[in-house]
């Protein structure tokens, strides 16, 4: 992998995790008076972790993040987020697994690719990594969540 098509895979991430963090701040406030709030606003801080963190990489080499994802993506987390918001929270849940095992498969084949590039260093694997991680912890905590929904749903209340 050339550094462009490096920079160009980093900028999709870091457009992706700007639309997360409008998403679930929106998510955070639909959903303001619930357990489920609480972890979108937690959401949103990690996400905004691997914002900076991809800026970062991006400007070590050499580039400029995208402004596109600087002026589009909140804006479509944001719109995103209260249209979703306006659901009920195992549809919101179904979207969010949707979107964040989409990051995961992004974050897998770089990972991947970069390895044996000469961009690959120990210290970008690592982050991509360690991005993937939370997104699978994201993605794992919302389909419990969703179990537990719907066990719920059908379960007989005394």
């Amino acid at each position: 992998m050339d550094k462009e098509k490096l920079i160009s895979k980093l900028n999709w991430f870091y457009s992706l995790e700007l639309n997360q963090v409008d998403l679930y701040k929106s998510q955070s406030k639909a959903f303001a008076d619930e357990y489920a709030g609480l972890v979108f606003e937690k959401l949103t801080e990690i996400e905004q972790l691997h914002v900076d963190n991809i800026f970062t990489k991006i400007s070590e080499l050499g580039a400029t993040p995208t402004k596109i994802g600087d002026v589009i993506s909140p804006i479509i987390g944001s719109i995103a987020g209260k249209i979703i918001g306006m659901r009920e929270l195992h549809d919101v849940l179904k979207i969010n697994i949707m979107i964040e095992q989409k990051a995961m498969k992004d974050y897998k084949e770089l990972i991947n690719n970069v390895k044996y590039s000469q961009y690959g260093s120990n210290d970008l694997i690592r982050l991509l990594t360690q991005n993937f991680i939370d997104e699978n912890l994201h993605t794992e905590w919302f389909k419990t969540k969703l179990s537990e929904i719907q066990t719920l749903e059908f379960s007989i209340k005394p």
